[in-house]
């Protein structure tokens, strides 16, 4: 078998669940195909030569977030990476209820769509309540690699922000050791309310608000340097 640039990582759970509505299936078979990222290598700008910005979402989920963020900034070109399928649906069903037009899906790994972005092309990047992977042998399957935070140090622009949310203590603690290990990025919290407290600019969704975790959320803002 030939080898893929990025073998699997298990970052993620099932691909797909329980059966996609109609309605979203038919959105899946139509629109989809007009929004989904470039599988090449590609300038973001070009897709939305508008764009003040660009920014990326890794595990978008069912799409709430990256759509209302999307909504609020229409000059802000918003990619999404999800490769659970029932949550691509969602998502373009939003993108379609609301008429959102700065929206680029990317239905499989982000790392596959990070490998193909030109250095220094992002301004923003949200990976918000990722999978866990609770149990110690599993670790090796969360988002917040050494691998990855090389490539999105990449792909940020300097003095662009990585957001990372949890509601699992264990996880916070570990995805921060990580990050703070990383010499591109830099905390700049001084206080408990900085990680404690939703941004400004947050979003909360059903998901979040299901509180399935440990912990209340927290919300760690990187800066690359």
């Amino acid at each position: 078998m030939e080898e893929t640039a990025h073998p699997l990582m298990r970052s993620y759970g099932r691909i797909k669940s329980r059966p996609i509505k109609p309605r979203q299936a038919a959105l899946v078979e139509t629109l989809l195909p007009q929004i989904r990222a470039p599988q090449v290598p590609f300038d973001p700008r070009e897709l939305m030569p508008e764009a003040r910005e660009v920014w990326l979402e890794i595990g978008f989920g069912g799409g709430e977030h990256m759509a209302a963020q999307a909504g609020r900034a229409a000059e802000v070109l918003i990619i999404g990476c999800e490769p659970f399928l029932n949550g691509v649906a969602s998502a373009v069903r939003h993108v379609s209820e609301q008429g959102l037009k700065n929206v680029r899906i990317q239905d499989g790994d982000a790392r596959e769509l990070i490998a193909h972005l030109p250095d220094a092309s992002l301004e923003r990047v949200f990976i918000l309540f990722p999978d866990p992977w609770p149990k110690a042998r599993h670790h090796k399957r969360r988002i917040l690699q050494p691998e990855v935070l090389e490539d999105l140090a990449r792909v940020l622009k300097p003095g662009g922000r990585l957001r990372f949310a949890t509601d699992v203590a264990g996880y916070a603690d570990w995805a921060l050791e990580r990050v703070l290990a990383s010499p591109h990025f830099e905390w700049q919290a001084e206080r408990a309310d900085d990680w404690r407290t939703p941004p400004a600019d947050h979003i909360t969704t059903r998901y979040e608000e299901k509180r399935l975790g440990d912990c209340a959320p927290v919300f760690f803002d990187f800066v690359r340097k």
